[in-house]
């Protein structure tokens, strides 16, 4: 017998239901290859790589799928221009070749391709920036070349005058305005809808995914787990153990020292800013390196994001944005606008942590980003640092690591051709005839879109909110949302705004309801 056997092997459906019966499946045999601690990017991505190995795979989150870091990332797919500006060309490399990945093969219908536009405007670039900017731009451009990503998929870099700079940006000051660069980088619609693509695909390849579900006593070879919601406890044994609870892997291992730093966005209505479709680049005073991004989002928003500051102490649940921070971010960006934003203007704004390896001294922002995978003195193996786009490489290194260690009958890692719920390529993928479902909807459903369609109505939630009732309920019956909050915050991200929450709360709580009993 084995832990994923019943009625949803093979599904990529997540359920309150299907969480009851893998629990009583994994306390009937209570023994895997392969156990995940952490529901984050990382660790659904662990349990993907694993499980499309042919190993028996069981995932455990304290909390919700996308709970921390993940879902507090700017959205942006890097392709690594940042790391190549600073010499660490491997890093970058990795990165491109990461995100040539999600935007081709993996996720292409979470990941689209966004303009990136430095205004060439008096006093904003020092003297000479401008050429670094540009010479930076081209280094991106051979990243990309060198990744084999298309050039269709990400155009090269150029140059616009001010007429197009506007259209792009119309929120651009416009005074002095001689044109832009624009270069292109990869931007998800919602960082938590990747992570519950991967855990979905992983349950369809066989692993178990549970949510709600504590770690306790972990070692190298058993790990005991408590179900938060019954109580009930059982311990599990494992071929191998792999912590991937990022800012949290100290309190699973010990021997894990993090610096975590703490990157803040805030969010403004998109009309503050024209309405744009490029991603506004404004570069930080005294920093060649270092930029402030207003970014497009869904939910008719712009984030601009983002900070760069040590975050010491015990790890939040949710991070919180400081003043200085705000004013930091809004300062910087107005420099580069034809109407300063104001704090009246901020209709939210959150914090992530970043699982930084502590290398001792220095700012945080010069600590690598390169990821690592280590063996604890228990046998744990922990894998840590990195960012959302290499998600995919570091769970390819610590299912290695674990097969190599452990000695588990696994086949060869194929993740970077093998695609995600809702893209194209996916067994469950269905197109959808133009005008056939909201635009918005598709966007964050990729092929599943119908699929979402017919678990409910395509009316919206709430005024003003592009998120369908159909989206609730799919939530809750293939997504593994068990709450209202696990809908608003990580499912949707309406939460993200306290007064979108407020006006959709009612509605959610009894779609919520409703679907939890059917």
């Amino acid at each position: 017998m084995t832990i994923n056997a019943g009625p949803f092997a093979g599904t990529t459906r997540l359920s309150s239901r299907r969480r009851e019966v893998e629990l009583d499946a994994l306390a009937a045999t209570p023994a895997v290859d392969l156990l995940v601690v952490g529901g984050g990017v990382t660790g659904v991505g662990v349990a993907l790589d694993a499980a499309a190995r042919g190993l028996r795979v069981v995932l455990v989150e304290a909390r919700d799928l996308a709970f921390g870091t993940s879902r507090w990332s700017s959205k942006l797919v890097h392709g690594g221009l940042r790391y190549l500006a600073s010499g660490r060309i491997g890093v970058a490399r990795e990165s491109a070749v990461e995100r040539g990945v999600l935007m081709t093969r993996t996720a292409p219908h979470l990941v689209r391709p966004l303009p990136q536009l430095v205004p060439l405007l008096p006093g904003l670039l020092r003297p000479g920036q401008a050429s670094l900017v540009r010479a930076g731009f081209l280094a991106g451009d051979a990243l990309r070349v060198s990744a084999r990503t298309p050039g269709a998929v990400l155009p090269r870099m150029r140059r616009v005058d001010a007429a197009r700079a506007r259209q792009l940006v119309p929120g651009v000051r416009s005074v002095g305005l001689a044109g832009a660069l624009v270069a292109h980088d990869g931007q998800l619609v919602d960082d938590a809808r990747l992570v519950v693509a991967l855990a979905r695909t992983a349950a369809q390849y066989g692993a178990t995914v549970l949510t709600r579900v504590r770690a306790e006593e972990v070692t190298g070879s058993s790990v005991r787990l408590v179900d938060s919601l019954t109580g009930q406890s059982l311990v599990v044994t494992a071929g191998a153990v792999v912590n991937a609870t990022g800012v949290w892997a100290g309190e699973v291992d010990p021997s894990i020292r993090l610096r975590p730093s703490r990157g803040t966005h805030l969010l403004v209505d998109a009309a503050a800013l024209g309405h744009p479709v490029a991603a506004l680049t404004v570069p930080v005073p005294g920093s060649t390196s270092r930029f402030v991004f207003a970014l497009p989002q869904q939910l008719g928003r712009v984030a601009i994001g983002l900070t760069d500051e040590d975050a010491p102490g015990p790890v939040p649940d949710e991070p919180q944005p400081t003043e200085a921070e705000l004013d930091f971010l809004l300062d910087t960006v107005n420099a580069a606008l034809a109407t300063e934003l104001t704090r009246a203007d901020v209709r939210g704004a959150y914090a992530g942590l970043r699982p930084l390896i502590d290398t001792g001294g220095g700012s945080t922002a010069d600590i690598s980003r390169r990821h690592a995978v280590l063996e604890s003195p228990s046998g744990v193996i922990t894998v840590v640092g990195g960012k959302l786009t290499t998600y995919r490489r570091m769970a390819e290194d610590a299912v290695d690591t674990a097969v190599r260690l452990r000695g588990l009958p696994a086949r060869d890692c194929w993740t970077a051709r093998l695609p995600l719920v809702g893209a194209p390529g996916h067994r469950d993928s269905r197109p959808v005839p133009e005008g056939g479902v909201p635009a918005s909807l598709l966007a964050r459903h990729g092929g599943a879109a119908r699929e979402v369609l017919a678990a409910g109505g395509a009316e919206p939630i709430a005024e003003g909110i592009d998120v369908t009732r159909a989206e609730i309920a799919y939530a809750v019956t293939h997504e593994g949302a068990l709450d209202a909050g696990d809908v608003l915050d990580r499912r949707t991200r309406i939460g993200l705004v306290a007064a979108d929450a407020a006006r959709a709360r009612a509605a959610v709580e009894e779609i919520v309801e409703r679907s939890l009993a059917g």
